[in-house]
């Protein structure tokens, strides 16, 4: 009698344990597919967000309810130590961690400046611990954009991670 109830419990807990796991996923796959709707606009005008200081784009991003999670600075051309990029993630880490497990995409933004990044950038980074916040905003608003580049938004299952 024991050995049965064991292997009820057994599998009443196998099954569990993988109806969570699809809700996780799926929870991924619901903010994947309702970020891209609301980036899809953006998309296809991103030009006109050129040659303009960030803070046109970043009002833009948050009018179309995107939300920003992380932020890192990165150089137009390695080796260099002069940045001029800024790669803005949408996903927080619980959301980074499903797509990573299942091999999804996650999406993100590269902006690439006109002019050099401030210096204090670095300063800002570790401050604020990579996490997008209104002072960070605010440090980027008058820098102008050259040009933006969307990464993984093709399908957060899809074969073709080239940005858009």
């Amino acid at each position: 009698m024991k050995s049965i109830f064991f292997k009820v419990m057994l599998v009443t807990n196998l099954f569990l344990i993988c109806n969570c796991k699809a809700q996780i996923v799926n929870n991924y796959i619901n903010f994947y597919n309702h970020t891209i709707s609301n980036l899809n606009p953006i998309i296809s005008t991103k030009s006109q967000y050129y040659n303009l200081p960030f803070s046109n784009f970043y009002n833009e991003l948050q009018n179309r309810n995107i939300n920003i999670q992380g932020w890192f600075y990165d150089t137009k051309i390695s080796p260099s130590t002069k940045y001029y990029v800024l790669k803005l993630f949408l996903s927080d880490l619980n959301m980074l961690n499903i797509a990573s497990e299942n091999s999804y995409h996650d999406p993100r933004i590269s902006i690439t400046f006109k002019d050099e990044i401030p210096n204090q950038v670095q300063t800002l980074m570790e401050r604020n611990h990579s996490q997008w916040n209104p002072v960070v905003a605010q440090f980027f608003s008058d820098i102008k954009v050259e040009s933006i580049r969307f990464i993984g938004v093709r399908g957060y299952d899809s074969t073709d991670y080239s940005a858009k």
